[in-house]
């Protein structure tokens, strides 16, 4: 009797136990559930959702190849955006590695015809070579150009499209070209206003603030109702504000030279690299003032570990909206929401 009483009890504890998880478990998944909700909906009113799969049908999307600087990092590439809108590929900087980027895509070099230049700093600019010649003299099923690559950037981009050119003579006088490819280049240098316009696609080049490195632009795309600002290398600009009005995705560089913000602890040499970009509070004052659906750092110039940057918290002292840290290959779908899709 003894025996079968405490085999009673312990059946009795057992099915205590069990009933108890199960209301744990129960209360965890519909707390779960709330807060997955909630999340949803704060994005959906925001008309901004996050997905980690890549397929994608959408006839305005941006790619960030490149999210670095003129630091090597095998995890930021130096700076360089995709552009895919209307059915053209269009490239934005032309920084380190961008070839590579384009391929883990499955876009060759040779499907880019279309190259703007924000400005002349190497950064976005050393990845040229490989994107013009590789792009005319590799066959790939993919695609390779078709005739010159066509370049669009501010005063002394020809100089620097013809020397380069130049300097590879010795390889271009002798390198095979795709069949009907070309390694060369159609410079088209520019003044700020609209730059470009094919089959509903406007490109916009506007003026920015990069110090001494003058001129320096930034580039509004505009298509179908929608538009995507890319700020280049700037400091605080009132003129990217202007032309930024009403964009959907806001893409601007930041930089952070010290975890704090105190001038005490900058040198001249920190000030000087900080006083030609923006920092996170600055962007957020841009943020405000601009409004758009999502804002989105590009080009990040962090002289100390990224992870004590603290970005995005900065920012968010300043402004309340959405915003994302880029990395590289991140891609945004821009229409009446706009879809985040990671890397």
């Amino acid at each position: 009797m003894r025996k079968e009483s405490t085999l009673t009890i312990l059946g009795c504890l057992v099915v205590f136990i069990l009933l108890v998880g199960c209301a744990q478990e129960s209360n965890v998944q519909a707390v779960n559930a709330e807060q997955s909700v909630a999340k949803e909906g704060a994005n959906a009113e925001k008309n901004i959702s996050t997905e980690v799969d890549n397929q994608s049908d959408s006839d305005f999307k941006v790619t960030l190849l490149g999210t670095g600087s003129p630091i090597v990092s095998s995890e930021r590439f130096s700076n360089s955006t995709l552009v895919e809108v209307a059915g053209q590929k269009i490239l934005f900087d032309v920084g380190r590695g961008s070839t590579l980027r384009l391929n883990e895509i499955d876009v060759s070099p040779g499907m880019i015809d279309k190259l703007f230049i924000t400005h002349l700093h190497h950064d976005h600019t050393m990845g040229f070579d490989d994107l013009l010649i590789t792009g005319a003299a590799v066959p790939d099923p993919r695609g390779t150009r078709e005739g010159n690559l066509q370049v669009w950037g501010p005063k002394g981009t020809e100089d620097w499209v013809n020397n380069t050119i130049l300097s590879y003579k010795a390889d271009i006088d002798v390198r095979n070209r795709v069949e009907g490819a070309t390694i060369d280049a159609d410079v088209h240098e520019f003044e700020e206003g609209v730059v470009y316009e094919n089959d509903g696609v406007e490109v916009i080049a506007f003026e920015v603030d990069h110090g001494p490195m003058e001129p320096a632009f930034g580039y509004r795309i505009n298509y179908n109702g929608h538009s995507v600002v890319i700020s280049g290398d700037t400091t605080f600009s009132e003129n990217l504000i202007e032309f930024a009005q009403g964009v959907d995705l806001l893409i601007h560089e930041v930089v952070v030279v010290k975890a704090g913000v105190d001038e005490a602890y900058k040198s001249e040499a920190h000030k000087n690299i900080e006083g030609y970009h923006t920092t996170p509070e600055q962007a957020g004052e841009i943020f405000n003032r601009v409004k758009p659906k999502l804002a989105a750092y590009t080009h990040l110039a962090i002289l100390i570990p990224e992870s004590e940057a603290n970005i995005k918290e900065r920012t968010e002292k300043i402004y309340d909206g959405e915003v994302v840290v880029g990395e590289d290959l991140m891609s945004f779908e821009v229409g009446d929401e706009i879809i985040v899709r990671q890397p």
